[in-house]
Parts: C-alpha cells; sequence; structure tokens
C-alpha cells in the first residue's frame, strides 16, 4: 500500500512539473537569452501588421514636432509611404534587431534589479535612417524632420510589476524543473506494482498537463490585447506575443503528442498481453496442455502389447 502511495504521489508530482518545466526553459532560455531573443523577434519586421505599426508610430512622433502648415497633411501622408517603403529594406531588418536587442536588455535588466517603469521599444534609428534616404533622395523638407525618440510599450509598468517575480523564479529553476520531472517520473514508474497502467496514467496526464499550459497562453494572449491603450495597434500586439510564446506552444504541443503515444502503446501492450496470460491461466486451471485442443492425451501402448 506506501509502495503504490509513493509511487502515485510521484507520478502526479512529475506531471503538475511538466507545464512548469516548460515555462521555466522557455523563461531562461528564450526570454532571458538576448541573441534567442531578437532571433524570436526578427521574423516580425516582414509582417504587414508590424509594418504598418511602426510607420504609424514614427510618423506621428515625427509629425508632433513639425508644423508645415497647410501642407500639413500632404507631408503626413507622404512620410508614412516613406516609413513603410522602408520598412521593407534590409537596412530597416538591422534597425529592428537593434532596437529589439536594447528592448530585451531593459527587460532583463528590470526583471534583475526590480527596476520600475515600462519597457519600451525605441524607434529613434528606424526615423534616422528615414531621414537619410529622404535626404538622398532630395527631398526638400527632409533635413528638416526631427529624429524624435519614439516609443512603442512593450510591456507597461503595472504588467512588468506583476511578472518581474514570477519571471525571475522561472529564470532561476530553469532547467531544474523538467529535470525533476523526469527524476519523478522515473521513480515513480520504478515503484509502481502495475507499470504498464502507471506507464498510461503517467502519459496521459503529462499530455494534460501540457495542454492546460496551451490553454493558458490562449486565455493570456486574450487578458494582454484586452488591456493595450486606446489606439494600440491590436494586430501587431498579437504577432509580438505569438512570435515570443512560438517555442512554447511548439513544446506543449510535442508533449501532448508524445504523452498519447505513450499512452496509447502502454493500454495496446497490456490490452494484448492481458489475452495471452488469460489463455495460458485457462490452459493451466484445466490441466490440458495448450498445444492440443480438446486436451487429448498421447496414445499410450496397453499393457501386454507386444
Amino acid at each position: 500500500m506506501t509502495r503504490t502511495l509513493l509511487s502515485t504521489v510521484l507520478l502526479v508530482l512529475a506531471c503538475l512539473l511538466v507545464p512548469l518545466g516548460t515555462l521555466s526553459t522557455w523563461a531562461k532560455y528564450e526570454i532571458g537569452d538576448s541573441d534567442r531573443y531578437v532571433s524570436a523577434m526578427a521574423p516580425l519586421a516582414t509582417q504587414p501588421d508590424v509594418r504598418n505599426a511602426v510607420a504609424d508610430a514614427v510618423t506621428d512622433g515625427v509629425m508632433k514636432n513639425f508644423d508645415v502648415g497647410p501642407l500639413q497633411s500632404t507631408v503626413e501622408d507622404y512620410l508614412h509611404d516613406a516609413v513603410v517603403s522602408f520598412t521593407g529594406t534590409a537596412a530597416f531588418q538591422k534597425a529592428w534587431n537593434t532596437a529589439n536587442r536594447a528592448a530585451h536588455d531593459a527587460v532583463q535588466q528590470a526583471i534583475d534589479d526590480d527596476s520600475s517603469g515600462p519597457v519600451t521599444l525605441d524607434l529613434a534609428p528606424v526615423t534616422e535612417q528615414v531621414k537619410r534616404q529622404l535626404q538622398d533622395e532630395n527631398v526638400p523638407f527632409a533635413s528638416q524632420l526631427p529624429v524624435t525618440h519614439t516609443e512603442i510599450t512593450l510591456l507597461p509598468a503595472d504588467d512588468l510589476d506583476s511578472l518581474r517575480k514570477g519571471l525571475h523564479m522561472l529564470q532561476v529553476a530553469g532547467l531544474w524543473l523538467p529535470l525533476a520531472a523526469v527524476v519523478f517520473a522515473v521513480a515513480g514508474l520504478a515503484l509502481a506494482v502495475r507499470r504498464r497502467r502507471a506507464v498510461a496514467a503517467t502519459g496521459i496526464g503529462m499530455a494534460l498537463g501540457a495542454a492546460a499550459l496551451l490553454l493558458a497562453l490562449v486565455i493570456a494572449r486574450s487578458l494582454t490585447l484586452g488591456d493595450l491603450a486606446d489606439g494600440s495597434d491590436e494586430a501587431a500586439a498579437g504577432a509580438v506575443y505569438d512570435a515570443l510564446t512560438a517555442t512554447l506552444r511548439t513544446v506543449s504541443w510535442v508533449i501532448v503528442g508524445v504523452g498519447l503515444a505513450v499512452a496509447l502503446v502502454a493500454w495496446l501492450t497490456g490490452r494484448f498481453g492481458l489475452g495471452a496470460r488469460r489463455g495460458v491461466t485457462r490452459s493451466a486451471a484445466s490441466g490440458m496442455p495448450s498445444g492440443r485442443p480438446g486436451g487429448n492425451l498421447p496414445m499410450t501402448q496397453k499393457e501386454g502389447a507386444p
């Protein structure tokens, strides 16, 4: 009884640690690593929603400090088109990566040092590149364009304060949580009396844990986009969220698939193995060898036969 209880407790802990271990690994090696963070964000530079959001932010930031009288609307439209055009160049990709690396460093510093204030993405390098491009094209007003530090808020101060401790704990845990899940699972299976059933139950439990994490990501996405300030680009924010959690979702789906596959194999093996054992048991109970139908005994010589 004690052995069964201990095995059950260990396997339950292993299943509970699956989503937490996935999160801790992601927090340490995806969010905590500057190069991986930039690589995850880099493809967004080619997405139309993000390009339009950048163009809107840069144009608004410049035009707030640039007055050309009755030509204001015309210049604004021209500048917006110029920024959109620039976002399709290799120079924008480089500026985008530079801005995201700086933003990541700010996020990580906020997590490590408990600093306050929102985390923003500074688009000044983009504005400077657009101004240089317009000057090269001899656009009349290009030299007068102010290079302002236009910022996009990636993480509001309130959200950062609530996430800081959780992310810090996950990053400290790192690989220890998934390693603990593996150790608990191996120990629980080693102690299990009915090992095949324990394997099937563990596979289902780990699949359910990963599925719960996938559901939590969907809910978190909805809450994150719902808390955006008025005027924020929801499509661009959704693209950023999806890019940052892409690895997390992929790993979770893999765990779901592997867990269900292990459970199915264990169930099928147990089903066919159980049938074979029952056949042997029936034969032994009737006192008949299983190799001859009807239990007919082999012919023996009669006494006195030559």
